[in-house]
């Protein structure tokens, strides 16, 4: 089991989600192909948690679930998957959004690969039966603190941003968002009365020092790794909780004198995103603006459907998963980009188990469909191919299966 953080964080320049069923003594199409390919004698055996979820999960889940299996195949790598049910189908089926099951056996395993919860059936239920609740357990129940959100806007994609050309092109940011802490989980907290009678809620925005100097240290060393630029962004002429987390993370700029480290308030950063996002190389900050300013970052690669993530901790199993949702509207309908979480599963590889190699391949891949000009429908314009989520991820396993992986 994966028992050390690894940053070893390169600018993810592609990363994309893939959708097939698992080799069986009758492989299917695709399967054919990974049962031919898997010439390479396996030397590596890992454990991964699946958690479909809700909505289009399932389906872009599945292609990344045969996209790791046919890189593996060729890198000498073995996988046992064990698929379990979390968020609104956790709730349809057990009456919970996270059974003590399935995080028992997300904790026993070497990595765990989230689809997306969430959705409309859901929406009214009480706070503890959402299934948003399951996620924030599970991130605590794996003691992940640090959240990864690459947003890089890919060549072949300028077009589908919503900025102009010459300010996406050339985008490539890490977001670190602090994952575990702040006002999402900060206590106290719920529903009251004032002294007038006034019906009130009620959170609080709270950090010790050694919450903000972990992911400090990550952060800083994730941009020694990148282009040697730090942005801390907080709101320290307001909140107390951003003033700490100023003077934690200038204390520690000194133990990193190859980076330059500045801070932003982050009402302007969010303004500085659209406007000159190119100035960016890595963000830090806290859980809420991490929330926030990652979505905002994913809209400029054009599509928050190609975007994956990584939360890991100091041992145990990480978890990744696109950052997209459920999309319930077009669940089951073939129309999902399956990329995102693909990215993510090359994500599990690379900093989850340390098979740089085989997500490359899967990287590569990503790319690789691009140039061939499919697109699914959020990144399609004229001119390219309009293809669905599952033949999007045969696209990708045909390159992972011919495609020769650059060297790491």
């Amino acid at each position: 089991m994966a028992a050390t953080l690894q940053i070893n964080v390169k600018p993810l320049n592609h990363q994309l989600q893939l959708n097939s069923k698992p080799c069986s003594r009758h492989c299917s199409r695709w399967a054919t192909i990974r049962c031919a390919a898997a010439t390479t004698p396996s030397t590596r055996r890992y454990t991964i948690t699946l958690l479909p979820g809700d909505g289009i999960g399932p389906e872009v889940i599945s292609v990344a679930k045969t996209a790791l299996q046919l890189a593996g195949s060729l890198e000498g790598i073995d996988f046992g998957f064990k698929e379990m049910p979390m968020g609104g189908a956790a709730l349809d089926l057990t009456g919970v959004p996270l059974p003590e099951e399935t995080l028992s056996t997300a904790q026993q395993s070497d990595a765990v690969l989230l689809g997306a919860i969430g959705g409309y059936k859901w929406d009214n239920n009480e706070k503890h039966l959402k299934p948003e609740t399951g996620l924030l357990q599970l991130r605590k129940g794996l003691k992940v603190f640090a959240n990864l959100r690459p947003a890089t806007v890919l060549p072949m994609l300028v077009e589908a941003s919503t900025l102009k050309k010459e300010v996406a092109e050339g985008v490539d940011v890490m977001v670190v968002r602090e994952l575990t802490g702040g006002i999402y989980f900060g206590q106290p907290r719920g529903f009251s009365t004032n002294d007038i009678g006034e019906e009130i809620g009620f959170n609080t925005e709270v950090y010790s020092a050694p919450e903000i100097d972990r992911i400090a240290r990550i952060a800083f060393e994730t941009a020694r790794k990148r282009h040697g630029k730090l942005c801390s962004v907080d709101k320290a002429n307001v909140l107390e909780a951003s003033m700490l987390w100023r003077k934690r993370i200038t204390a520690l700029a000194s133990e990193y004198p190859d980076i330059e480290l500045s801070h932003m308030y982050v009402d302007n950063a969010a303004m500085q995103l659209v406007r000159n996002p190119k100035q960016f190389d890595t963000i830090v900050t806290n859980n809420i603006f991490g929330d926030i300013l990652s979505d905002e970052a994913s809209m400029i690669t054009g599509s928050i459907g190609m975007l994956p993530s990584a939360s890991l901790g100091e041992s145990g199993p990480g978890l990744f998963e696109p950052i997209h949702g459920s999309a319930p509207d077009i669940a089951g309908q073939d129309k999902a980009n399956p990329l995102a979480t693909v990215l993510s599963a090359a994500m599990l590889l690379k900093y989850g188990l340390g098979e740089e190699k085989a997500a490359q391949r899967i990287e590569d891949a990503v790319l690789d469909a691009l140039n061939k000009g499919f697109r699914t429908g959020d990144i399609h314009s004229a001119g390219y191919k309009l293809v669905g989520c599952k033949e999007m991820g045969e696209e990708v396993l045909k390159s992972i299966e011919h495609k020769i992986p650059a060297a790491v």
